[in-house]
């Protein structure tokens, strides 16, 4: 693992949202089994949605194949749906409040690959706790083939319109290729290890 020994104690865990369904252009599953492979090379741990199908199949299989951990956290409604993956781990909640918070709980950042509605909506909680300081673990968008754009075009609107200001910002990282994601991811882990540990001034 090329990370510091600092920032691989601080990631343990990715929380990775995507779509159930493989999506249009082959690119988008291309870069699932490609970020799945990345994250077991890097002794790195996967927390998701639990599914066997889509996107989230794609990398979760991945990650296994490559030797990585791999945990499910699914609603009880969808269990019977989507059986988990032979050599996971599966967490069976009693809802989607229940399956968000653990997947929080579990994660030490998070990753947005190409998805539907539950995708954005999963992203956009973690974009709003990160604004109002909830908590300071990364979050990044995998812009494959631009997919994230129209979102982050409608971020830009809301900045123009002042409904997201200066001292309110929302931060996250934007990744355009997978094999970015974990070195920005490890990046960010290693920057906010190195404030939180920082002294502070007792002129304050």
């Amino acid at each position: 693992m090329s990370s510091s020994s600092d920032s691989c104690r601080h990631l343990r865990k990715i929380c990775v949202y995507c779509g159930s369904a493989p999506g249009v252009d082959p690119a988008y599953e291309a870069a699932a089994a490609m970020l799945g492979s990345r994250l077991a090379a890097a002794g790195l741990g996967l927390i998701y949605g639990g599914g066997g199908s889509g996107l989230m199949g794609t990398l979760a299989r991945a990650v296994l194949a490559g030797g990585g951990d791999v945990t499910g956290i699914i609603p009880d409604f969808m269990s019977q749906a989507a059986p988990p993956l032979p050599g996971m781990a599966s967490i069976a909640v009693p809802d989607m409040h229940a399956r968000k918070r653990l997947m929080f709980e579990h994660a030490d950042a998070f990753v947005a690959l190409p998805g539907g509605i539950g995708t954005l909506e999963e992203l956009v909680e973690q974009l709003t706790w990160v604004q109002l300081q909830r908590h300071t673990k990364p979050v990044l968008l995998a812009d494959i083939g631009g997919f994230w754009r129209p979102l982050l075009a409608l971020f830009a609107h809301m900045r123009e319109h002042r409904f997201i200001q200066p001292s309110f910002e929302v931060r996250y990282l934007v990744a355009e290729k997978i094999e970015d994601v974990v070195p920005m991811l490890e990046a960010a882990a290693a920057k906010t290890l190195a404030f939180e540990a920082k002294p502070l001034d007792p002129r304050l």
